[in-house]
Order: structure tokens, then sequence, then C-alpha cells
């Protein structure tokens, strides 16, 4: 063979073999996704080479953490996997707030991030960060692939793990190497995990005996968590609890999972629940949990959870059962599947005398407020906000007492309405949520209900709204005080408010100089106007609302104490 023809032929047979960072890009596309979020740096520039041509969406934040919060919201609100890109070292390890965060709140995120080459692994390279060892507490599963012959499966199963079972992120390290590498295909798409199984449908029998129980029920409550909504169970779930006729109450992040305007609906339980969801629990004698972990900010003192209930627990995390509550009825599965079973074998009852206790403690212990006060209360902005929306919005949330005052003074009706850090509390979670939900449900309404000390974690994520033309709305109930540690150092501290007021910048201004609208309201009266342009802006908005400086979220079941210890039912009482 001539030099020329040999020279030929190697150019041909190069053409044909992938680079790592093609297949980066190409398997995530043959895994459906569209979207990705995340940030460029030097050893992740072959993968940025290749998204520069390719069909895929990609948004670039101010930060990575505020990149994994969008991806983190765009699954939640999708019902898809979230992608998250990020460099090595500090962009890898920016990413590590928002990856616990998806992690505590079980929400299917896979994360790329790059590293430095190979033989460098070690030898404290120019931003080398061990990104494995720093994030395996907090992901699903993580790994480094250093063999790109590897790269295309191991992309397969992080797609596969974060979206089955109970779901949650995966970390896929990629040294820069691997990605300039080439590899003749992209290998087998078959799965091949040992020991990783998922059981979808629950054991009869006890399927069976969890029927039998609530048939035999008098005082049953439906404690329902965010894994119905991971399941796309709510339908399921609706059918059980009209079917046979139970109350449903819901944690923070299960929210929307059952239509809050159904007569059934018990609103959320917990720290900050309403006090007749608190008290339905304490004296019901059948608790079915579906897809919920009965965390501390539900149960309170554990001890006294529930004292009188046979508990049913229903969820696709065998780790989960047992752990905090003794369980007498365990069901392990998918809750549509079991759900959907478990409706076959129930029988509707009246249950009258319970539903009229019910109704008594609904009005005893509505959410209330001082709806005479002339100050600008936080709970009536949202209301308005409510109102104006017809309950119909996608709602984000930072973290304190705007998370709770949304919780309570919202309706929600679907699922996969509410966003919001539930497990890990973060603050700044709120907008680049909205961004990530925006981007997920273009034709969607999508408002953030901020306190102001979590907006400013991560406002500049704003100009990311404004960059990419996603008209999210953003209200922030503004009382210069991190809000809920105010109310724990009113409460418990004497008052001392050791740190816990910070000087605000005008957000009107901020938001103009950003790109978006600013609009500030420091009278009741101009807050249903305010609400009503920021719906009508085509643009980013950020609404600033001057709130009442020190008020409190009732009821309040503090730390230590039962859930039939609640506090602020006597102001409660006092404002019927």
């Amino acid at each position: 063979m001539s030099s020329k023809s040999r020279t030929s032929a190697d150019s041909a047979g190069k053409s044909t073999l992938k680079t790592g960072a093609q297949i980066i890009v190409d398997t995530p596309i043959e895994q459906g996704v569209d979207t990705m979020f995340g940030y460029l740096g030097g050893v992740v520039l072959p993968l940025f080479d290749r998204l520069y041509d390719a069909p895929i969406n990609f948004i670039i934040p101010r930060h990575e953490q505020g990149g994994c919060h969008m991806a983190d919201a765009y699954a939640r609100a999708s019902g898809k996997v979230g992608v998250v890109v990020a460099t090595s070292g500090p962009g890898a390890c920016n990413l590590v707030t928002g990856l616990a965060t998806a992690n505590m709140d079980s929400v299917p995120v896979v994360a790329l991030t790059g590293q430095v080459r190979t033989e460098l692994i070690g030898n404290d390279a120019f931003q080398e960060a061990d990104t494995t060892g720093i994030t395996r507490p907090i992901t699903k599963y993580n790994c480094i692939v250093k063999d790109v012959k590897d790269l295309a499966r191991t992309i397969r199963e992080a797609f596969y793990i974060a979206s089955t079972g109970r779901p949650g992120p995966v970390l896929v390290d990629l040294p820069v190497d691997v990605e300039v590498a080439r590899c003749s295909n992209d290998g087998p798409a078959e799965m091949k995990l040992p020991g990783y199984r998922v059981r979808t449908k629950g054991h009869a029998k006890q399927i069976s005996m969890a029927a039998e129980a609530i048939n035999k029920s008098e005082q049953p409550v439906l404690y329902v968590g965010g894994g119905v909504i991971s399941a796309n169970a709510s339908e399921e779930l609706r059918t059980l609890a009209e079917g046979a006729h139970l109350p449903v109450t819901m944690t923070l992040l299960g929210l929307g999972s059952y239509d809050q305007g159904r007569p059934e609906s018990l609103d959320m339980l917990g720290m900050h629940g309403a006090a007749y969801a608190n008290y339905a629990v304490q004296e019901c004698d059948l608790l079915i949990a579906v897809g919920a972990r009965f965390d501390d900010r539900v149960t309170g003192k554990i001890k006294e959870f529930a004292p009188n209930a046979k508990v049913i627990h229903i969820d696709i995390d065998p780790a989960s059962i047992s752990k905090n509550v003794r369980v007498d009825i365990p069901v392990v599965g998918d809750a549509k599947v079991i759900l959907a079973e478990l409706v076959k074998e129930i029988e509707f009852r009246e249950r009258k005398r319970w539903f009229k206790k019910i109704a008594d403690w609904k009005a005893k212990f509505p959410f209330n407020y001082d709806r005479n006060s002339s100050a600008i209360k936080p709970q009536y902005v949202v209301e308005e906000i409510c109102r104006q929306t017809d309950g119909k919005a996608i709602i984000t949330t930072g973290v304190g007492q705007n998370q709770m005052w949304a919780a309570q003074f919202y309706r929600f009706s679907r699922p996969r309405q509410l966003i919001s850090s539930g497990g890990l509390g973060t603050m700044g979670y709120g907008l680049p949520a909205a961004i990530g939900a925006q981007v997920a449900r273009p034709t969607e309404t999508v408002i953030d209900i901020d306190g102001d000390h979590s907006f400013n974690m991560t406002m500049t994520e704003l100009r990311t709204a404004v960059e990419n033309k996603l008209p999210i709305k953003v209200c922030i109930l503004n009382n210069g005080y991190m809000g809920m540690v105010r109310q724990w150092q009113e409460l418990f501290y004497n008052k001392r408010y050791s740190k816990s007021y910070l000087s605000n910048p005008d957000y009107a201004k901020v938001a103009e100089a950003l790109g978006a609208v600013g609009i500030t309201v420091d009278k009741k009266a101009d807050v249903p106007k305010a609400v009503k342009a920021m719906l009508a802006e085509k643009q980013p908005c950020v609404v600033d609302f001057r709130i009442e400086r020190e008020e409190n979220v009732w009821p309040m079941v503090a730390a230590g104490k039962s859930l039939s210890e609640m506090d602020g039912l006597d102001i409660l009482e006092r404002l019927i």
C-alpha cells in the first residue's frame, strides 16, 4: 500500500471513532435529554466544544450551585432527569449544596463533572479535588470513568440509577484525557448492575392486610409524602381516598399530590402544619403512610407520635421502613402500582363521627392572621397571589417563614406545583428553582415566594432568567430578618436578635440593574395591583413586599414537643 493510501485509510478509520466528549453529549440525548444546566471550565472544554453544535438547550447559571438547583427544579417540575455540568475542583465542589438538596428530597439529577488527567489524580494538580470522595455521602451513586470504553455504559447507568427506585442524584466524574480519547463504539445498552434491584410490585399478602386494616378502621388518616408525586401516583391516591373515604394530610413536599380543595384534605401536617391535621394524626387509629419518611419536622416527639395508631407504610425504599417509626404493615414497592392494587380491595365507609370531629377542628383552628392590620401581612400577600392565579401557578420558595406561609396559604391542586427544599432546608433555592421550573414548563406561570435572606444568597441568578428570556416572578416577603431564626430567637432566646438582621439593598433597583422589572410595595392597599402588574409582565419581575417585620408562623410545634403541643392556637382562635 502506498504512503498516500495508508494515510487515507488511517484517516477513514479515525473518523469512525468517537471522542469521549462526543459520547458525553450523545448518550444523554439518547436518554431523552434536551436541556442541561452548568458552568464551563478548563477540563470540560472538550465537552463544551461538542455542545456547540448539539441539539441541547444549555443554561449557564451565575454560579454552579444555582445551576444544580435549576437542574433539580427542572426534574421536579417535569418528572424527567435533571442534568448539570461543572468543571473540576471548585466547580465540582460548588455543586455540593445542590446535590445534597436533591439527595434529601429524592430528586433525579445526573451531575457530569470534569476532572484532571488520570495520571495527575492524587498529585494535587491545579483545580483537582476528590469529587467522588466529597460527594459520596450526598449522592445515590457516584463514580469516576478512567477508560473511554466504559463511558457510554456508565452514563446510561447513571440515568437509570437516578430515575429508578427511590430517585436521587448520581455523579459521574470525567477526567479530561477520557474526554479527548477515542472509542470505536458506545457499548451495549443493556443495564448490568449486580446488587441493584428495584421492587415495584408490593407483596400481595401485605396489600391485603393493609386493605383489611383500612376497611376496619374507624379513624384513619392518609399521610402522604413527596414519593407519591415522584411515582406519578396522585390519581391512584385520589381514587383510594375517595373510594375508602379517608382524610388526607400531606408533608411539605407532598402538597399538590391531593387537591386541597377536596373535603378530604387536611392540608399540611407537622411543625407548622394545620392544627386539625396534627390532631387527626394524634387521634387516628390507623395511619397510612405513602411515599413519606416520617421526618422529624412531621412527627415531632417520636415517642408520642400517633400513639393510638396501627401504621401502614407504603414506600419503594425498604431502608425507610421502620427507620424512624415502628411499622405494623410494611408494603415495599412503587406507590402507583401498590395503590392501584389496594383500591381493588377497599370498601367505602362514611365514618361520620370521625369527619365531624375533623370538621370541628377545622372550624376552631384554621390557618389565620390579623386581616384588619394596616401593615402588609405576608399571609395576605400569598393569599392574593393565590387568588389572582386561581391557585394554578407553579410556586417555588426559599426556606423559612416564606416557605411556611406559601405552604399554608397557597392552595395546591395538582402534583409538581410546589417546588421547595424540604429535607436540607436550603436557603437560596427559590430563585434558581424558579428558573429550572420555567425552563421545564415554559407555558406556566412560575412564581418564587421568597424571603429576603434566601433571595440574597442567589440573587445574581436573576440575570440568568433575563438572559434566557424566562418570565419568572419573584415575590420577596421582606421583613429585614432571617425570619424563622428571628422567630426562634423571640420565642426561646428572650428576643435577643443576635445577627439575624441584615441591611438589604433596594431590590427593585437590583432587579432593574440586572435587566428585570422591579416593583416596591410598602402599602397594604397596593398589594393587589402590584400582583396584577407582576403577572402581566412578559419578562422577569421582582416585587419587594415590605411586610410586617415581626410576624410569626402559627401554629408551631417546638422542637422536642409532640404534635399535640402546638403553640399559637390561642392566637388562631382569637382571630376567627
